[in-house]
């Protein structure tokens, strides 16, 4: 990745890191609804392949 003028190391890791945060806090907060939605695909390709 290219460097550009102006920007401080520090403060991009920062931001990095809580960008990462709010990712990884979000897939903790989708696990719970996994299982019933690999039932309700399973489901639905049951439906529709013989």
């Amino acid at each position: 990745m290219a460097r550009v003028g102006g920007r401080n190391l520090a403060i991009s890791w920062i931001a990095g890191m809580l960008c990462a945060g709010v990712i990884v806090g979000l897939v903790w907060l989708a696990l719970p609804i996994v299982p019933a939605m690999a039932q309700f695909v399973g489901e639905g390709m049951r439906s529709i392949l013989p």
